[in-house]
């Protein structure tokens, strides 16, 4: 890798944690091809990424980043996994982990707070932003069905205390 193509690979780096929701580290000693390119897929699915990188280019893409404090975990064979979502790849990643135990996860960071493998692990558990949406929407429109809930019950009431009164008139 000539000199331009490595300062490409740095700016890129610069970026991804630059606009990265949260990023994994972990190793990846061991995995086949195929382990890889599931990984990719899983975590695309998700919204995410995931890049293997030089651990020196990564080191100097992180300078001056947010996310800083990861530069400890880049050792040996590792992958960056990466979202937008604060949530979505630490989830992909745990998960995998569980299913693979050549992925280990080392640490990661969300936003200027790192994050060590409970960190990684506890971020996974949360919920993600489109089950926190959901939730939020499902309680604004609560209060609104539960009018609605009560406005039509004395309709109904009256409706079901005519047909009684009618069948026992019949």
């Amino acid at each position: 890798m000539d000199r331009a193509q490595k300062e490409k690979v740095v700016e890129e780096l610069g970026q991804i944690f630059a606009s990265s929701g949260v990023v994994v580290v972990a190793h990846y000693e061991g995995m086949t091809v195929a382990n890889m390119q599931d990984l990719r897929a899983r975590m695309r699915e998700a919204g995410g990424s995931v890049r293997v990188a030089k651990n020196k280019l990564a080191k100097i893409a992180l300078e001056g980043q947010p996310c800083e404090s990861i530069a400890e975990y880049l050792t040996g064979m590792t992958v960056l996994s990466y979202s937008e979502d604060p949530v979505a790849a630490a989830k992909v990643v745990v998960k995998y982990a569980k299913e693979n135990e050549k992925l280990s996860i080392l640490g990661g960071a969300m936003g200027v707070s790192a994050l060590d493998i409970a960190g990684v692990k506890a971020v996974a558990d949360m919920p993600s932003r489109e089950e926190l949406i959901a939730q939020i929407v499902s309680q604004i429109g609560a209060p609104a069905s539960n009018i609605a809930g009560a406005v039509g019950a004395p309709a109904s009431n009256i409706a079901s205390i005519l047909s009684t009164i009618e069948e026992k008139a019949a």
